[in-house]
């Protein structure tokens, strides 16, 4: 062989694997959510945490929702408001929407708005764009690319991870369960929970659909972990009985189609799924499912902080690792009053 040509081969092979190195090395993102809350006083205490994020070692973070207390009004400038703090960090910011500001915005004192057009405002305003927020966006994909309604669910990939994000906030995902509940300190109509009902049940399946493809597509690119991310926190902390599952309870029924879908999706991935949410605002990371008797082993769910509790969680990919996700709590230090 050439020499000019054992140098052309030597260098496609270094290209080769400097490239696979990149593909699998480590990187570490954030999570963080349900915060600031006006009514816990979070003002004075919030800035230590955006420095503490924009001055760590991450490539990007998520934040799970719930931009607002559930107690104050959804007027339009929370939104703008949010947009301008996830445009100020200096790393990329992922955005999912949470309960406090568009499933609750029907309670009387969150101003009685319709929910369901609160939903509509947030996917006009925050989603406007194929990226992430904040400097160096992400590029994103879209379940608009087949269901032009839902624009908030998206997926990313990095060093074979595929990252998804999903409209899935608490008070039981938009579900709403009879006319009592129906009218709990609300100022909702008995249409508009009709309504609300059927929007669960449509977002439900493409919440589901969403979910499966972007599995398949992991595994099409032989990924090694998924990250699963909404808001809601779908009951795992019910308590289990000997003679019944209280984790099926009805306040929590409308998790359980999606959490029984990717039971069936996870059986069948070889790699590691991370199931994030937050909505209960208690770190915690445990394997949840099936049962407190037997474990789904690759699944691992990490709930994140949420005021008053002001943390947030770093999380490091190390291919490394038969879990490849190294889960960090980030405290800070806030100055007593």
């Amino acid at each position: 062989m050439k020499k000019s040509s054992l140098i052309k081969l030597a260098f496609i092979t270094w290209v080769s694997m400097n490239s696979l190195t990149a593909f699998s090395a480590p990187f570490s993102f954030g999570l963080w959510g349900d915060m600031p809350y006006a009514k816990a006083g979070d003002s004075a205490k919030f800035p230590a945490v955006l420095k503490s994020i924009n001055t760590a070692k991450i490539d990007f973070s998520i934040f799970v929702g719930d931009i607002k207390d559930g107690s104050s009004k959804c007027t339009d400038d929370v939104y703008t408001n949010a947009i301008q703090l996830f445009d100020s960090m200096s790393r990329p910011v992922v955005y999912i929407p949470g309960d406090n500001e568009w499933t609750d915005c029907h309670r009387l004192n969150n101003g009685g708005y319709d929910s369901q057009e609160r939903l509509a405002h947030i996917r006009k305003v925050m989603f406007t764009k194929p990226f992430s927020f904040g400097p160096k966006g992400i590029p994103l994909e879209s379940a608009a690319g087949s269901d032009s309604l839902y624009v908030e669910n998206k997926r990313f990939s990095k060093n074979k991870v595929m990252f998804v994000t999903l409209n899935i906030p608490g008070s039981n995902n938009n579900k709403i369960l009879d006319e009592k509940d129906c009218k709990n300190k609300s100022a909702r109509t008995p249409l508009q929970c009709e309504q609300g009902n059927a929007e669960y049940t449509e977002r439900d399946a493409a919440n589901i659909a969403w979910m499966q493809s972007s599995f398949q597509k992991a595994k099409s690119q032989k990924s090694h972990g998924i990250v699963l991310a909404f808001q809601g926190d779908p009951g795992f902390d019910l308590p289990e009985t000997e003679d019944l599952d209280e984790s099926k309870a009805p306040i929590v029924s409308g998790y359980q189609a999606f959490l029984q879908a990717v039971v069936k999706e996870t059986e069948n991935f070889e790699g590691q799924v991370l199931l994030v949410h937050g909505d209960t605002h208690f770190f915690k990371v445990d394997k949840p499912l099936y049962s407190p008797t037997k474990i789904l082993p690759n699944l691992t769910r990490l709930q994140t902080f949420g005021s008053p509790n002001l943390h947030w969680v770093k999380v490091t990919v190390d291919h490394k690792r038969h879990n490849i996700f190294d889960i960090e709590p980030v405290m800070i230090q806030h100055d007593k009053p």
